[in-house]
């Protein structure tokens, strides 16, 4: 019998890949923090001898979820100013509260608070935008979680750097440091059209055809945008962008609410990635991502949350259920986007996406360990008679008893087993009542 570090034993397993597969009474044999068998339980008691067991009678046992953008540290600005369109909500609340309490402990703090919650969540990775990613990098490896850190810029002057040149600098000097980092990735991260120049953007696209890098950046999130941008430019911003020659499979446009037909068909021509945030678009009445067009042009759609400063939380469950309910709605076709397709996005199609279907996305033999156990023998949870439906639509991150990240077990039973849950809290009360005493 080979000696390994844990045996996974569940009632159900949803590898994600090969789609469509549900395994009953099978396995996960995990050695070194990677997957090295899934075979049926009675076999894997003759072949594996492991340090650790554990059993899952009452539980589907899946690939953990991918939040394909955030802004981790504004956790601690969670509903600091709800009900107003983004412009109003960016330049009268978030930017002024930023620019005075933003800095490098905020950011650490905030990215923890962040990370205990998407891990109680279900969540095992996810794609950041925000100031000082060198921090919230630092913490996430720390902890245990997997993140796609994006290297930001802007154009204009903040408390994290004084001009696009020095964004790009240290936004570089970050990938040098993590680029062995078998937890932490990074792409680029340009905050918007609007807030980057022609020429800022040129820089930035040779660094990330030079490193194969993505670039990840709001794009089409509300009808000023667009209407500023023609008026600026005399172009609509993924006009713009295709000019400066970075619409192209390396783009994850996030938001995309406001697209015409010919862009839809661009887009997919172009094989650019839609990061789709349905509650934040909603929260803050930005508009409609087209998803079931863009799905229909065989435009990949993934799912993100966006910040608790627009959405209040963290929850993929949620996203991913508002994302296939609001495709459904909007475009009138019950089969706009499917249950199986939702899980799809905020899974493997957001791994491969973000360049790290390698690693995680699903549960396969070499891949790493990100397993997420979801309790379903509840009364809410009953009965089931379609698993993927009951995960789309029935499923509650608070049902999430059990997560592992390339093998380490991050949540036991519902407790974090690598950060104390009281100090995060203390903290963010802190914070709270920091920022509650300076902004009305």
């Amino acid at each position: 019998m080979q000696n390994i570090h844990t045996l996974l034993t569940a009632k159900t397993i949803v590898p994600v890949e090969p789609e469509n597969t549900v395994l009953q009474d099978h396995s996960i044999a995990i050695n070194n923090g990677r997957i090295v068998d899934i075979c049926p339980a009675k076999q894997a008691a003759q072949l594996y001898t492991p340090q650790s067991h554990f059993e899952y009678e009452h539980h589907i046992l899946m690939p953990g979820l991918i939040n394909a953008h955030t802004h981790a540290a504004m956790a601690l600005l969670r509903g600091v100013a709800s009900d107003m369109p983004l412009m109003q909500w960016l330049q009268e609340h978030i930017w002024p509260i930023e620019q005075q309490w933003v800095n490098e402990q905020f950011v650490q703090d905030g990215s923890e608070l962040a990370i205990a919650e998407m891990l109680r969540g279900g969540i095992t990775c996810f794609s950041d935008m925000y100031f000082y990613p060198e921090v919230t990098a630092r913490v996430a490896s720390a902890i245990g979680m997997r993140a796609v850190i994006g290297m930001i810029v802007l154009e204009f002057p903040t408390m994290y750097a004084s001009s696009p040149d020095e964004y790009l600098s240290k936004g570089l000097a970050l990938y040098d440091r993590y680029k062995s980092d078998p937890l932490i990735s990074n792409v680029f991260a340009p905050h918007a059209p609007y807030t980057v120049s022609d020429a800022t953007f040129a820089k930035l696209n040779s660094y990330a055809n030079e490193l194969d890098t993505a670039i990840h950046m709001h794009v089409h999130e509300t009808r000023d945008e667009i209407e500023t941008s023609i008026k600026e430019h005399n172009k609509r911003p993924l006009a713009r962008l295709d000019d400066l020659g970075i619409v192209s499979p390396d783009l994850l446009a996030v938001h995309m609410t406001q697209l015409l037909p010919e862009e839809i068909e661009r887009v997919a021509e172009a094989g650019v990635t839609v990061v789709h945030c349905p509650q934040s678009n909603l929260k803050l009445a930005s508009g409609f991502c087209p998803v079931q067009e863009l799905k229909q042009h065989n435009t990949r759609v993934i799912i993100g949350t966006d910040s608790c400063a627009s959405n209040d939380d963290l929850n993929m469950f949620a996203e991913l259920k508002i994302a296939a309910l609001l495709a459904k709605g909007v475009s009138r076709d019950a089969t706009a986007f499917t249950a199986q397709q939702s899980i799809r996005a905020a899974t493997i199609d957001a791994a491969q996406a973000l360049g790290i279907a390698d690693e995680t996305g699903s549960l396969q033999v070499n891949k790493s360990a990100d397993v997420i156990a979801v309790r379903c023998d509840s009364v809410e949870s009953q009965p089931m008679y379609d698993l993927f439906g009951h995960l789309a639509y029935s499923t509650d991150r608070s049902r999430v008893t059990d997560v592992f990240v390339a093998g380490r077990q991050l949540l036991r039973d519902r407790s974090l087993t690598s950060v104390s849950e009281d100090e995060i809290i203390t903290k963010a009360k802190r914070w709270k009542e920091n920022i509650s005493s300076n902004h009305g």
